[in-house]
């Protein structure tokens, strides 16, 4: 598990050391740094998927992530023209301190030079860079009429970072078991994933099943839905015609529901297209992964996920401990114009003590200005 991470000018960041917990939410306004934490890790993974990190070396573009030229990755008010990345490991109790420190030839480059690091040529075998690692972006792939396949194996490629696999890996997979028991719908028919993955995902469209075929002439995997309610179960429905919220979802809850204890998963805006309810739920469906041994940061706009994990900890689904929230602020009046990040601490009831302005409170000044008296017509 990646126990702390610390960024020197790195995009938004001068130098600053992030804690993390089995399950981690990262908020805060739009621009304020959120998604350059992920960036960061995926920068390792991505380098060392090109087989330059054992070098000391870093790819700022790629299959995960392309970040453009040195200039575009460097923090602004870097004093040094030099990005570093420290990580905290911790395997099972024993810590593994990793740092890197890339140089650029020039602004223009695409690829750091070499130089000295005290990971050396030997990576530790952790999910960050082993098979147990998925990432989901934000821009996640739509309703499609078929789905493409992919000729990798699925311990390699996984989902995709779009998502654009889970159909393929759906049809493929749809009969293994849960490995994450706390992860287990209590509706569910069976602990097969396909039964697992209705279950939670009626949770957002209620009594919606799910039917995954592959179409061999056609290398591609078709998702169609049905819908049971008191008086049956609905024909089957095209993916095109049911709404983007399922198809933005489904990858998210596959992700999660085929994982392992010790996977990395790395997730943007999970809560696209959801409406609150289920965006709740889906705070509660991660805390519960997180509790069976997956680590899981999320880069999130949404108080309901947030309240979701609140919630499960006020439930004694998952301990305070296990799920933490990172504020995000940046001040243009600051000097440096650095963006600083603050732990929110939960209490064993979920319950947050010391609201930072700013941090989800938009719905409690709306209804200030609503409940306050209307100022007289001019």
């Amino acid at each position: 598990m990646i126990k702390r991470l610390r960024i020197r000018n790195f995009k938004a960041f001068r130098d600053q050391e992030l804690e993390f917990a089995p399950l981690t939410l990262l908020a805060g306004l739009n621009g304020s740094g959120k998604s350059s934490v992920l960036q960061s890790l995926l920068l390792l993974r991505q380098s060392y998927n090109q087989g330059l990190l054992h070098e000391g070396r870093l790819a700022l573009d790629g299959d995960l992530l392309r970040l453009g030229t040195f200039q575009d990755a460097l923090f602004e008010g870097a004093s040094q023209e030099r990005l570093g990345l420290d990580i905290l490991l911790d395997d099972g109790g024993r810590e593994n301190a990793l740092t890197w420190v890339f140089e650029f030839g020039s602004k223009d480059d695409r690829v750091s030079q070499r130089i000295e690091n005290s990971a050396g040529g030997c990576l530790p075998d952790v999910s960050l860079f082993g098979q147990r690692f998925c990432f989901l972006s934000a821009e996640r792939i739509g309703p499609r009429l078929n789905y493409r396949v992919s000729d990798l194996d699925f311990s390699v490629v996984r989902f995709g970072i779009r998502g654009e696999w889970t159909a393929q890996y759906l049809a493929a997979c749809k009969d293994q078991g849960l490995l994450l028991g706390r992860c287990f719908h209590p509706s569910a028919v069976s602990g097969r994933l396909l039964n697992q993955v209705e279950a939670w995902m009626s949770e957002f469209s209620p009594g919606l099943r799910v039917e995954a075929e592959a179409d061999p002439e056609r290398d591609s995997v078709r998702l169609r839905y049905r819908f049971e309610a008191r008086r049956g179960v609905s024909n089957s429905y095209r993916a095109t015609n049911v709404g983007f919220g399922i198809s933005y979802t489904l990858p998210v809850v596959v992700a999660v529901l085929a994982s392992h204890p010790g996977d990395l998963i790395l997730l943007e805006a999970p809560e696209a297209h959801l409406h609150p309810r289920g965006q709740s739920k889906l705070g509660e469906l991660l805390a519960r992964a997180a509790s069976d041994g997956v680590q899981i940061i999320v880069e999130t706009h949404s108080d309901h996920v947030m309240n979701g994990v609140r919630v499960a900890v006020h439930e004694d689904l998952i301990s305070p401990g296990t799920a933490q929230f990172l504020y995000f602020q940046w001040d243009p009046k600051k000097e440096d114009g650095a963006t600083g990040v603050e732990k929110i601490v939960m209490d064993d009831h979920g319950r947050v003590e010391t609201w930072p302005a700013g941090f989800f409170d938009e719905m409690d000044r709306n209804l200030e200005i609503l409940l306050a008296e209307k100022s007289p017509a001019q």
